[in-house]
C-alpha cells in the first residue's frame, strides 16, 4: 500500500489545522501530512481545501472537503 501525500494550508479560512489534521490523519494513519501556505490562496479564501496526492479537494467545509478525499486515499 502506498503512502498518502497530504498537504493542507494553516491560512486557510475553512478548515482549522487543531480540527482537520485529527481527521486526516484517521482517514489514512500512515499518510506523510504536511501543514503550511500552499499559495492557492484564492480557492483557498473560499473553501476548505485539502492537496492529496497530486489533487486539490474544496468543499464548502472542512467535513465536506474530508469525505471528497476519501475516494483519492491509496
Amino acid at each position: 500500500m502506498s503512502k498518502n501525500k497530504i498537504q493542507i494550508c494553516d491560512k486557510c479560512k475553512h478548515t482549522r489545522v487543531k480540527t482537520l489534521l485529527p481527521k486526516l490523519q484517521k482517514l489514512s494513519p500512515e499518510a506523510e501530512i504536511k501543514v503550511g501556505c500552499k499559495s492557492y490562496c484564492g480557492p483557498c479564501a473560499k473553501s476548505a481545501l485539502i492537496f492529496i496526492n497530486g489533487r486539490y479537494i474544496t468543499a464548502p467545509t472542512e467535513d465536506e472537503a474530508v469525505e471528497k478525499a476519501k475516494k483519492f486515499i491509496k
